[in-house]
C-alpha cells in the first residue's frame, strides 16, 4: 500500500520559450490552473535577447488533462511549447542503480591489494573465522530485494522483470535514506518452493532478505520458511512495512479522535498480505479485538489462527471502533455504513474504499486514505537497525518500536511524517536497535 509523489498525480515537464516581457509567465500559470492542474518546479534554462526558456513541472490526473494543458498553453500569444518531457520515463532510462567500487585504483599496487595476491590473506582469515566476513566484506550492509512479480503495486501479476523498476526504486531509497546496499533479485517462478530454495542458496551473500510484491497466500509460506531456516532477518515488506506505518498512523489517529487503541475493536476488511500483516501487528501491540472480513475463507482461518475473529463486512462496520480497508475495491464502504465516532483508514490506492470527506460527513470522527501509508517510512530504518546489531530476525518488538518512532515525528495534524523527514529514519534505526538488543535476537558466532 504505497503512494506516488504528488498524491498519485502524474508529473510532466514542459519546456517553454516565453517572450521576455512582463505577464507571459503569469499567463502560463493561469492557463495551467484553468485546466485544474497544478505547478511544481520552475527552472530558468536559458536567457536570450528576446526569449527566455523555462522548464515547468505540471501535475495532472491523466494524460488527457495534460494534453489539454499543452493545448491551452500553445494558444497563448508569445509562448512556444518547445518540448514535452516525460519525467518518469526519463529518470528510469538506463536503470536507477549501479554497483560502484568504494576503493580507488591508481597503481598496480592497488590492484594487488584489492585482488590477487593480497586478497588471499583476507580469504584465509575468513575461512578460519567466518565472523570476519562482517568486517572485511560488504555482506553485513547488503539486503536482497526479492520478488517474483506476482503482486507489483496495484498492477497484479506482471512478472518479475516488469517489477524490476520497483525493486530498483527500493534500492535507491535504501541507499539514500540509510546507506544500505539493496540488490534486486528477480525470480521468474510462481512455485513457493523454488523461491524458498533460491533465496536459501543465495542468502550467504546478504545481511538480510527483503521479500517484495509476492502475492498472498504464497508470501506467508515463503516468509515463514525462510525465517525459520536462515539466521539473518527476513521480512515481507507488503505485510510488515505496511503494518508498521499503519500502526504509526493509528497511534496518531486515535489520539486525534480520543480513542485508546489497545482497548478498541479494530476491523480489517481484506486479509491479503497487507491486511494480515496489519492484523498480526495490532494483535501483538495489544489491541483488544481484531475482526477480519474477506471473501476467501482460508484468509479468515489464517486470521483466527493468530488470535483474530472472522466477520462480515457488515459486522466490521457495525462493531469496530477502527476500520482499516485494504481491498482494492473503490467505493466498497458506503456512507450509510459508517459508524458514528469511528476511525476509518481506507488504504487502497489510487481510489479508496470510501473518500475520507464522505466518511467524516457520515459521522466518522477521523478518516484518511492511503496517501500517507508509505512503506518507505518503515523498511529503511527496520533493516538498518537490524543490520547494525546483527539481528537474526525482525520481530514484533522491533516493528512496534519503529511504529512508535514514526508516529512521534509526525507534524501537527499529520498521521505520519514525510519519508524525507530529516530525522525519522535515524530515530527508527535507533529504536529498532534497542528493541533488538532488548529482545535478544542477536547473532552469536560459534
Amino acid at each position: 500500500m504505497e503512494i506516488e509523489q504528488g498524491a498519485g498525480k502524474i508529473a510532466k515537464c514542459l519546456r517553454l520559450m516565453l517572450t521576455d516581457k512582463p505577464g507571459h509567465l503569469a499567463s502560463v500559470m493561469t492557463a495551467i490552473a484553468r485546466q485544474n492542474a497544478s505547478v511544481g518546479d520552475i527552472h530558468l534554462m536559458r536567457v536570450g535577447r528576446t526569449y527566455n526558456t523555462r522548464e515547468i513541472v505540471v501535475y495532472v490526473d491523466s494524460d488527457q488533462q495534460f494534453e489539454d494543458v499543452v493545448d491551452a498553453i500553445g494558444n497563448l500569444e508569445g509562448i512556444i511549447v518547445e518540448d514535452v518531457i516525460d519525467l518518469v520515463h526519463q529518470v528510469h532510462e538506463g536503470g536507477k542503480i549501479a554497483t560502484k567500487s568504494q576503493v580507488r585504483i591508481e597503481t598496480i599496487t592497488d590492484v594487488r591489494q584489492i585482488y590477487t595476491p593480497g586478497v588471499a590473506v583476507i580469504c584465509k582469515d575468513i575461512e578460519r573465522s567466518p565472523e570476519l566476513a562482517y568486517k572485511y566484506t560488504s555482506i553485513p550492509n547488503q539486503v536482497a530485494i526479492v520478488t517474483n512479480g506476482t503482486a507489483i503495486l496495484g498492477l497484479g501479476d506482471i512478472g518479475a522483470i516488469a517489477g524490476m523498476p520497483v525493486m530498483e526504486g527500493k534500492a535507491v531509497l535504501f541507499d539514500h535514506l540509510v546507506s544500505v546496499s539493496g540488490v534486486p533479485i528477480l525470480i521468474q517462478n510462481h512455485d513457493p518452493k523454488v523461491i524458498i530454495e533460491t533465496v536459501r542458496n543465495i542468502a550467504p551473500t546478504f545481511g538480510a532478505i527483503k521479500l517484495e510484491d509476492i502475492k498472498a497466500p504464497e508470501c506467508f509460506e515463503i516468509e515463514d520458511a525462510l525465517d525459520a531456516m536462515l539466521d539473518i532477518p527476513v521480512m515481507h515488506d507488503d505485510q510488515h512495512g505496511t503494518a508498521v506505518v499503519v500502526l504509526a498512523a493509528l497511534l496518531n489517529a486515535t489520539r486525534f479522535s480520543g480513542l485508546m487503541l489497545s482497548k478498541s475493536v479494530v476491523g480489517v476488511i481484506g486479509l491479503g498480505a497487507a491486511g494480515m500483516g496489519i492484523s498480526k501487528l495490532l494483535l501483538a501491540y495489544g489491541v483488544k479485538e481484531v475482526i477480519g472480513a474477506d471473501l476467501d475463507k482460508t484468509a479468515c482461518e489464517r486470521l483466527i489462527a493468530v488470535g483474530g475473529k472472522e466477520g462480515t463486512l457488515d459486522d466490521v462496520m457495525k462493531t469496530a471502533h477502527i476500520v482499516i480497508a485494504t481491498t482494492g475495491c473503490p467505493g466498497l464502504i458506503k456512507p450509510e455504513m459508517v459508524r458514528k465516532g469511528s476511525v476509518i483508514l481506507a488504504l487502497s490506492n489510487p481510489n479508496p474504499e470510501i473518500i475520507p470527506e464522505l466518511a467524516i460527513q457520515a459521522g466518522a470522527s477521523f478518516a484518511a486514505d492511503g496517501k500517507s501509508v508509505n512503506n518507505a517510512l518503515a523498511f529503511p530504518g527496520l533493516f538498518r537497525g537490524a543490520l547494525n546489531v546483527r539481528a537474526t530476525r525482525i520481530n514484533n518488538k522491533m516493528k512496534i518500536a519503529a511504529a512508535k518512532s514514526i508516529a512521534k515525528h509526525a507534524e501537527e495534524n499529520e498521521l505520519v511524517p514525510s519519508i524525507l523527514h530529516p530525522e525519522v529514519h535515524k530515530e527508527v534505526t535507533a529504536a529498532v536497535e534497542r528493541a533488538a538488543l532488548e529482545s535478544g535476537v542477536i547473532k552469536h558466532w560459534d
